[in-house]
């Protein structure tokens, strides 16, 4: 599958390269029936996806797992990194950006909140600093976003909703005024302002970390939820723990609402 060449017919195309949670799944040392599954779709890389557009392809959030999953998925362009939030499990692989910098000759853009912002220059402090601009190196081109902003035909509206004890964002993709997706990876709710901008959203991808609540995290049952009270007209669940196994946890969901899984590409 080569998504580089953005052969998009639908408005918008959505790939999961990643639908775990902070650890991934398998969890290092556990032998619980999910770590020890032999179903693919159990085998969870870190939350990410990749969206296309007929005139541009980015990244939201470069995962410890970036390279590989843009191995598994021939990667060869990406326009632009938007970025949710700073936690390792959605930062880490950002020096893997560096690849995609060297075949385009160009900065990445990157696109994340002031904090988050912040936070990436003082982590990858060498990728900003203007003193490693070699070809090879990662090189960005940073963009600190609180208000909506385009990526080609793709307007990207951010949206705020709490993770614990911070405030991070989400992201509502629209093309040509339309409402097509949006992608809430890490939150224990979502506001109700928030719920009021997504209503009848055609796709929603949302965090359903186990059945059981979580500080930072919902659970299957809130996130069946959120998707009711905005009227999702498709919802994919992500950010998975070792919980919830896909095949049993499938048979609990409306028809509706699915399970993500890593390599899971849609199309709105």
């Amino acid at each position: 599958m080569q998504i580089y060449r953005i052969q998009v017919m639908a408005e918008l195309a959505i790939t999961f390269l990643g639908t775990g949670t902070s650890q991934g799944v398998p969890f290092v040392a556990c032998d619980c029936p999910v770590c020890r599954s032999d179903d693919p779709r159990d085998k969870r890389l870190r939350s990410s996806i990749l969206v296309e557009a007929p005139d541009t392809v980015f990244l939201v959030d470069t995962t410890p797992d970036l390279r590989a999953q843009a191995l598994r998925h021939d990667l060869r362009r990406i326009d632009a990194a938007i970025f949710t939030h700073s936690h390792t499990d959605h930062v880490a692989g950002f020096d893997d950006l560096r690849r995609f910098c060297e075949l385009a000759d160009r900065p990445m853009p990157i696109y994340a909140s002031p904090h988050t912002m912040a936070d990436l220059r003082r982590v990858f402090y060498y990728a900003f600093d203007g003193q490693h601009s070699f070809r090879n190196y990662v090189r960005t081109e940073p963009h600190e976003v609180s208000a909506p902003f385009e990526l080609g035909s793709v307007e990207i509206i951010p949206a705020e909703v709490p993770h614990g004890k911070i405030l991070v964002y989400g992201y509502i993709f629209s093309r040509q005024g339309r409402k097509l997706a949006a992608y809430f990876s890490d939150c224990h709710h979502v506001p109700p302002e928030v719920v009021a901008q997504i209503k009848d959203i055609p796709v929603l991808i949302i965090d359903a970390l186990r059945h059981e609540p979580h500080p930072s995290h919902l659970s299957l049952n809130e996130a069946l939820e959120i998707a009711k009270a905005a009227g999702a007209q498709r919802a994919y669940l992500t950010h998975i723990g070792h919980d919830l196994g896909h095949a049993e946890t499938e048979k609990l969901l409306p028809p509706h609402i699915r399970l993500a899984h890593d390599g899971l590409r849609i199309e709105i």
